[in-house]
């Protein structure tokens, strides 16, 4: 499986700490990006990440931040993203479960090494359940992304 991941400067340390545990458990990754601790503007790392996630190029995402939520609103204004911002594996499991998102959001100051590991393991390995109402519901949100996304 190929993943996106991406950071702005708050996220560098812990983006490094997945990138390696992402390619030691056999993951392709494909980083877009902060590389420095210089201060930064997330939504120019979380863009192109999202765009690989909704074109394909990429079959998940994992973004870091600070907190999570900025990565996470802008990855959300990417037609065909859907990004869950989790603190816990239960929501990790959940957002794949019933939302089958394919863009994970972590905040740094957040959740430790540990923690963010167990997270992102949770996310990989969950798969959509593919129940009619949770597939209803996916496409009431692709609905309103093809009304109000320009």
């Amino acid at each position: 499986m190929k993943i996106a991941i991406a950071c702005d400067h708050g996220g560098l340390c812990r983006k490094q700490q997945i990138a390696a545990y992402l390619e030691k458990e056999g993951y392709e990754v494909m980083d877009f990006g902060t590389s420095s601790p210089d201060s930064c503007d997330y939504p120019d790392f979380a863009l192109p990440a999202a765009e690989a996630v909704a074109k394909k190029t990429c079959e998940r995402g994992i973004l870091v931040c600070t907190t999570g939520i900025g990565m996470c609103i802008a990855a959300n204004k990417v037609r065909g993203v859907r990004c869950a911002l989790c603190t816990e594996e239960h929501g990790a499991e959940m957002s794949r479960l019933h939302n089958d998102a394919n863009m994970l959001a972590l905040g740094a100051a957040m959740v430790d090494e540990d923690k963010a590991l167990s997270i992102v393991k949770t996310f990989l390995e969950t798969n959509f359940s593919g129940e009619d109402r949770h597939m209803r519901r996916i496409q009431k949100i692709s609905d309103i992304e093809q009304s109000h996304l320009i």
